[in-house]
């Protein structure tokens, strides 16, 4: 099988960061230190984070923190939320302080003080991370659950 064919084979996982062997994220912890500058190179890095040099340069082209990938792309977050007055203007001033564009917003009727909300954002304009937002939508108190249902081009 030649390069390119092995690439289009590939397969992608959104897994969350507990199920993470220490390799993984000591890894991800490197990458991080070397693009903030906090680590002069691959050594500094990798002994700041009691990781061999060989863990790190087997996962590094492999693994990401989740803002990266999602970059100047459109994400699909899906919503459980109380039915009460303002929540969703809520809800849209908090994504539209942190420079999303929102594309799609399908609400299903309330029900027993519940509805449903699916919202698809342009992230190209975020001023944060994408973890920093799903965190701040996640503590809003009429929010009982945010999943991130896909993203894409």
């Amino acid at each position: 099988m030649n390069n390119k064919q092995k690439k289009v084979d590939e397969k992608f996982y959104l897994v969350r960061e507990d199920v993470l062997p220490e390799a993984i994220k000591k890894t991800l912890e490197a990458k991080e230190l070397l693009d903030r500058g906090k680590a002069n190179s691959v050594a500094d890095a990798v002994q700041m984070v009691d990781l061999s040099r060989s863990a790190f340069y087997k996962y590094k082209d492999t693994v990401f923190p989740f803002h990266t990938v999602v970059k100047e792309r459109i994400i699909t977050l899906f919503f459980h939320l109380e039915d009460r007055s303002g929540t969703l203007s809520q809800l849209l001033g908090v994504v539209a302080a942190a420079g999303c564009n929102v594309l799609t917003i399908h609400q299903t009727i309330p029900l027993r003080g519940k509805a449903n909300v699916t919202l698809s954002l342009n992230t190209t304009g975020m001023t944060e991370d994408i973890t920093d937002l799903l965190s701040k939508l996640k503590r809003l108190d009429f929010i009982d659950k945010v999943d991130v249902l896909g993203t894409g081009a």
